[in-house]
């Protein structure tokens, strides 16, 4: 399901001068970022660096009040907004889900969306289950009230996956989670993009996480980027943001870096 403007080394996605302002106050400013089809990039910061305003963005949840998004290769006003969202999975903390359907209908949702055939979406349903470690008899039927919060993340992968988006966005997707739960739904990321390689444009708050499923870290501080490097030289950075962050996470690493 890839068009040619997602082959391997093209721009997936490109925030050129993108800003975004509402009531009075400047939450984004001139950011200037090109993300390749299937590279993996975390958006790191404070809160309120514009992280998840900037992540919304792609899928036209925010709609920049200056600059231009482009993504596979088009400008926001040229898409067609479902099917701009049908080419961005995008995965919430704790899922996302309608409480209201069952696991198996969440799952089912974009298909039917695409009016994929009911023969079709039985048989994807059963494989997106499966691809994230759950058995579908015994969950489908389930709510998501009825699941844990790992489990209801599972789900809610599954749902981002279902119509295999080039485009995967992830806003604090395990930020809920206790550490075992969290490591487990980080090394099921990992695998599928193995699998499958897609763009991963995610928010977070976690160096380790970041370090763990992105190649390539941005840093943000109020509205603007102020780092961005591939991943593993992101511990050698001297930007002093850099340095609180090593600090924070990983005292010994921080220490060492300055003698």
């Amino acid at each position: 399901m890839r068009t040619a403007a997602e082959s391997p080394g093209e721009a997936a996605i490109v925030f050129d001068g993108v800003s975004y302002g509402a009531a009075g106050k400047e939450i984004l400013h001139a950011v200037g970022l090109s993300i390749a089809a299937d590279e993996r990039v975390a958006l790191l910061g404070r809160s309120g660096a514009g992280k998840t305003t900037l992540l919304r963005a792609v899928n036209a949840l925010t709609i920049p009040t200056g600059g231009e998004v482009r993504v596979l290769g088009r400008a926001l006003s040229e898409w067609n907004v479902l099917e701009l969202r049908r080419h961005c999975g995008y995965v919430l903390q704790d899922g996302g889900l309608f409480p209201h359907m069952t696991c198996d209908e969440n799952v089912r949702l974009p298909l039917r969306l695409q009016n994929v055939s009911g023969a079709e979406q039985e048989k994807r349903a059963r494989e997106l289950f499966a691809m994230v470690g759950l058995e579908r008899d015994e969950f489908g039927e389930r709510r998501p009230r009825q699941l844990s919060g790992g489990q209801r993340q599972r789900v809610g992968v599954a749902r981002a996956l279902a119509v295999d988006a080039p485009i995967l966005l992830m806003d604090e997707p395990f930020g809920a989670l206790d550490p075992l739960t969290r490591d487990e739904m980080q090394e099921l990321v990992l695998k599928l993009l193995r699998d499958a390689p897609r763009t991963l444009l995610m928010v977070t708050h976690d160096l380790n996480e970041a370090l763990r499923l992105a190649t390539r870290i941005v840093l943000m501080d109020k509205g603007e980027v102020v780092v961005d490097v591939p991943a593993n030289e992101f511990s050698r950075s001297t930007e002093p943001m850099v340095q609180k962050y090593l600090r924070a996470f990983r005292p010994a690493t921080a220490e060492a870096a300055h003698g």
